[in-house]
């Protein structure tokens, strides 16, 4: 029965060549020119699980507390402080230039500049207070050194300003829709505009001021990851000179060669072209796919032509010799393609839209090879006129093969066969030992799409090394009672969470609620540091947190939720579980109807949930 469709299939497809390649032909090219509309699409949201329990908490409290798409600009002096009116003409302009960036929230920029970083102190009349850059501010020694006043004031250091004052620091929250146009964020246009506003416009090597800009954030990773996706043109020419030489050492025919080449080519085109049809644009974390839709192509076109060339080494013409290939691998071939097709779409189980888009991107690429090379190639070569010169290349090319196959070949007698059984045997138990012990997340600190030693993991290094806080973070939402920060027990436990993930190993630095109430109450008592605690009276409570606002992140309009925020070392994979693992200790032991620890927001919060969505999912 399934001989007998073979047949007609084959039958069908050899008696219409010209037809079947002039559709391939305008198909191509249709393709093609729907690869030179597609566009690089890049989103902060599809990084998210959204169905995640954390990210529920994530997307519930975005509005009020950001979310975890943080853009951090530091500018540093090469040499000595900031103090110097060159330095700080630099940060007024950086935070200017951030201001007006593309999909910026402009109520959450922060600098020493914005007016929404104040300080205060305690005086003979009771409290006094200001912008750290006052607006009678003059470039003199003297408001030089009233400047370093307030920041020590203010409690930025570490913070906003390097603890050695070597640098100072510009941040950002940017949301998914551009307000200004209303479309979805175009990150690599944000990216550009960093470069060439800030980076390349304020790094500079005169005589007069010698300073360096540090940029990190979402959107700095993928226009470094763009900038870098570039040259996989070149990459995938090089790919493809390789394999050319590859492929014609096992073939010894340029024809076979390029027909193979070419056929896995149109897949890749195909392949991209098919995502615009379906609206969907190239991520650059998905960027190397086309690769392995390539590879893929050049396997099953390697397969066609090995068949075709045995059947030519045994006599048969360029027609007969496709058709009898055809005929034997359409099968084979066809579910092998099938089933690597299905593999990747399993992937689709993963809930997270950028892990779907590779799926879908890499499932479709598979697809269209089960035309290109078992439909399209076979026809191409049936084409072709092999002369007696190129038989007798084959059969010598045979007997040197022989040699290395006869030298193999006792694999299959029972003895040797039962010892490589019993070898794989004790690998497959090697690996099932292994398996569940493989982490899920990253390894080392860092950006992992970018090399150890690439500018933006130069960046990252370098404000977590000068800064107490980087861009690492991860939030737990306390939710609490009405006006919960004005009750003690509710703040007093709050405080405890804090100290307790302070001493998590990998937590850098925490802010909370309850941490800046005690340095207000400290204020109110002649900034004694004995008094650098919790009152217990309701109204002294009352004055220590009265003047705490919302725009700090520290808590909500009615005071029923009160983040706190939790600066991390890094985002290694056992760096999280670690943190993730101490709150929910903590949680299930100390959860309550007054107040509820839920996780989590932040970039680490996101990573959290992604590595346990992973986590659940691979098998």
């Amino acid at each position: 029965m399934s001989s007998r469709i073979a047949s007609s299939i084959e039958g069908f497809v050899f008696n219409q060549r010209k037809p079947i390649l002039v559709l391939f032909a305008l198909i191509t090219l249709f393709m093609g020119y729907q690869v030179s509309q597609l566009r690089i699409d890049a989103g902060f949201e599809k990084l998210l699980p959204l169905k995640h329990p954390y990210m529920q908490t994530f997307t519930q409290y975005q509005e009020e507390f950001g979310g975890a798409n943080r853009l951090l600009i530091a500018v540093r002096a090469k040499e000595g402080d900031i103090f110097t009116s060159e330095i700080f003409k630099v940060i007024k302009d950086v935070t200017d230039e951030v201001f007006f960036l593309p999909g910026v929230n402009r109520s959450t920029v922060t600098s020493i500049f914005t007016p929404n970083v104040r300080f205060i102190e305690i005086v003979e009349g009771g409290f006094e207070g200001g912008n750290v850059i006052p607006a009678e501010f003059r470039p003199t020694p003297e408001g030089m050194a009233e400047v370093r006043e307030n920041i020590l004031k203010a409690g930025i250091v570490g913070r906003l300003v390097a603890n050695d004052f070597s640098a100072a620091m510009v941040s950002a929250q940017l949301v998914e829709i551009d307000p200004a146009t209303g479309e979805h964020l175009d990150y690599i246009v944000v990216s550009n505009h960093l470069e060439e506003s800030i980076r390349n416009k304020y790094s500079s090597e005169d005589v007069d001021i010698v300073i360096d800009i540090h940029i990190i954030g979402f959107a700095q990773i993928i226009g470094d990851i763009a900038h870098g996706a570039s040259g996989v043109v070149v990459f995938f020419g090089v790919a493809l000179l390789i394999t050319y030489v590859l492929v014609y050492l096992f073939t010894h025919s340029q024809r076979l060669t390029l027909m193979a080449i070419l056929c896995s080519v149109i897949a890749v085109l195909w392949d991209l072209g098919l995502l615009r049809l379906l609206g969907f644009g190239i991520d650059p974390m998905s960027i190397l796919v086309p690769f392995l839709v390539f590879a893929i192509g050049v396997s099953h076109g390697v397969q066609m032509v090995n068949a075709v060339s045995g059947e030519i080494q045994k006599g048969a013409d360029g027609l007969t010799a496709a058709r009898s290939s055809f005929r034997r691998l359409m099968l084979p071939g066809g579910v092998a393609l099938f089933t690597d097709t299905i593999g990747f779409l399993t992937i689709l189980l993963i809930e997270i839209r950028i892990i779907q888009e590779l799926a879908l991107t890499a499932s479709l690429g598979v697809m269209v090879i089960i035309l290109t090379n078992l439909l399209l190639l076979p026809i191409l070569l049936s084409l072709m006129n092999f002369k007696g010169e190129y038989r007798e290349k084959l059969i010598h090319g045979a007997e040197k093969r022989e040699k290395i196959w006869q030298a193999f070949a006792p694999v299959t007698e029972k003895k040797s066969a039962v010892t490589v059984m019993a070898l794989a045997l004790v690998l497959l138990v090697f690996g099932m030992y292994y398996a569940p012990k493989m982490q899920i997340g990253d390894f080392h600190a860092g950006v992992p799409e970018l090399r150890p030693d690439s500018r933006y993991n130069q960046d990252a290094a370098l404000i977590t090394d000068k800064f107490s806080i980087g861009v690492d973070i991860i939030t737990v939402i306390v939710e609490t009672i009405p006006d919960g920060c004005i009750e003690h027990d509710v703040m007093d436990e709050i405080d405890r969470f804090q100290w307790h993930m302070a001493n998590v190993p990998g937590v850098q630095s925490t802010i909370s609620m309850p941490q800046a109430a005690k340095i207000y109450n400290a204020g109110w008592n002649e900034g004694s540091m004995k008094w650098r605690v919790l009152p217990r009276n309701p109204q002294t409570l009352v004055q220590s947190v009265k003047h705490i606002e919302t725009h700090t992140g520290l808590l909500n309009r009615d005071c029923s939720v009160m983040p706190v925020l939790m600066f991390t070392e890094d985002h290694k994979a056992e760096t999280i579980k670690r943190i993730v693992a101490a709150v929910k200790e903590y949680a299930a032991e100390n959860d309550s109807d007054r107040h509820r620890f839920r996780l989590a927001t932040g970039n680490v919060g996101v990573m959290a949930a992604t590595n346990e969505v992973v986590d659940a999912t691979q098998f």
